[in-house]
This record gives structure tokens, sequence and C-alpha cells, in this order.
């Protein structure tokens, strides 16, 4: 069965210069074993291919119920160098929400 981030977890993210910072958020415990188990740096690195151009790092933050990626090589430099339009990454979560998983 395929199900969107969106429909079991949250997100925020932001920036530390060319790197982006994207935190998936699960609404619930059973959300949280679903992310864990499912939501990898592979396949989030895929999802952004495009995007991200360097490593993609996942850290779990279990009593949060979230992960917690960040992106390398991925915001042209940074917020002041930057021409992308969200230099500073604040649209990637909403984009990785809509991700569609295999569960």
């Amino acid at each position: 069965m395929k199900i969107k981030l969106i429909d079991i977890a949250h997100g925020r993210s932001g920036d530390k210069g060319d790197a982006a910072n994207v935190g998936i958020i699960a609404y619930d415990n059973k959300g949280f074993e679903i992310i864990q188990k499912y939501l990898t740096a592979e396949k989030v690195k895929k999802h952004f291919t495009g995007i991200c151009f360097g490593e993609v790092e996942r850290y779990e933050l279990p009593n949060l119920k979230a992960l917690n990626f960040i992106l390398h090589n991925t915001l042209g430099g940074g917020g002041t160098v930057s021409l992308k339009l969200d230099a500073q990454g604040k649209t990637l979560a909403a984009a990785l929400l809509r991700m569609e998983i295999e569960v």
C-alpha cells in the first residue's frame, strides 16, 4: 500500500549555509514506526533529484517522533549568495511531505 507522508506527519525546514534541514514529525507512534522504517536517506535523496547534489544525512529523534534530514549542497550556496527562489529551503518540508512511500 502507498501512503503520502502528509497523511501521517507534518514537517519543518530551513537552512544552514548551503545545507537544507528537513524535519518530518509523525503525528503518532504508528506514524513514527512507518517513517523510521521506510523513510531512508536514500529515498529522500532520490526524491530531491535535481535539487540536492550532496550527501543526505538522517538523524532519529524518537522522543519527538521525528526524523531530521540534512541535505548538503542543496541551496545554491545559501541565502545570501544563491539565485534560487527558495535559498533558505523553507518549502522543502512541504515538498517532502508529498512523497509517497510503500508500506
